[in-house]
């Protein structure tokens, strides 16, 4: 089952989570073409400047050494996320390995 992680209504932010006994630090940051995403793991770059879409997932490679996975999904149709509906219409959410096909992972 998916976990929604906390997020806020705010164009850049910053904020500390415990996903799968990973520590991850999460930048979420609107420019003019997008919102975008860093994320790091127990100190470690895993992924920075990824364009944030609706239903894609963030990091996509287990040789990254990330456990699991991340997106945001539009809970109210099809649209990708932008920060005024951060933490409401869009919501950022970690899916297990278990949670991904076969492949995913």
């Amino acid at each position: 089952m998916a976990l929604v992680i906390p997020i806020v209504t705010l164009p850049n932010q910053q904020l500390q989570v415990q996903l799968a006994g990973q520590g991850c630090n999460i930048n979420i940051y609107q420019t003019s073409y997008g919102l975008f995403l860093d994320l790091y793991s127990n100190g470690v770059l895993i992924v920075a400047g990824v364009l944030c879409k609706n239903l894609t997932l963030l990091v996509r490679n287990a040789y990254l050494g990330f456990t699991g996975d991340i997106g945001f999904l539009d809970t109210q149709g099809t649209s990708d996320p932008d920060y005024t509906g951060l933490g409401s219409r869009f919501q950022l959410l970690y899916l297990t390995s278990s949670d991904l096909a076969p492949g995913q992972v």
